[in-house]
């Protein structure tokens, strides 16, 4: 069994990614390629982006710290501490509206 804290996590990465030059920083928390789930750690300072990209199979995204935009097309979905935002299966893109971290989990198709 593993535990850890997302508290120390978050705090850890949104220091990373004050001092990034991209204002990002991730980690896997949970998973990678070999598993079906998969649940990443990503730290992104107030204005940075993720481009708009494609949806890897059933997602969603849970704001740890901060406050966030997903957007898909002409749809977008505003997160904050505490929200669970469930990802379209469409191509999609998140904004930091604030230091923000969040973690994102993915469940491939198999």
């Amino acid at each position: 069994m593993q535990k850890r804290s997302l508290d120390a996590l978050a705090r850890e990465h949104l220091d990373r990614a004050a001092a990034a030059a991209n204002g990002r920083s991730a980690t896997t928390v949970y998973g990678g390629h070999e598993h079906t789930l998969r649940q990443t750690l990503l730290a992104l300072t107030a204005g940075t982006s993720l481009a708009e990209h494609d949806s890897p199979g059933e997602a969603t995204l849970l704001v740890l710290r901060g406050r966030v935009r997903l957007t898909s097309g002409d749809a977008h979905w505003e997160g904050r501490t505490g929200d669970l935002i469930a990802i379209p299966p469409a191509r999609h893109g998140l904004q930091a509206l604030e230091d923000a971290a969040v973690i994102l989990t993915v469940a491939t198709p198999a």
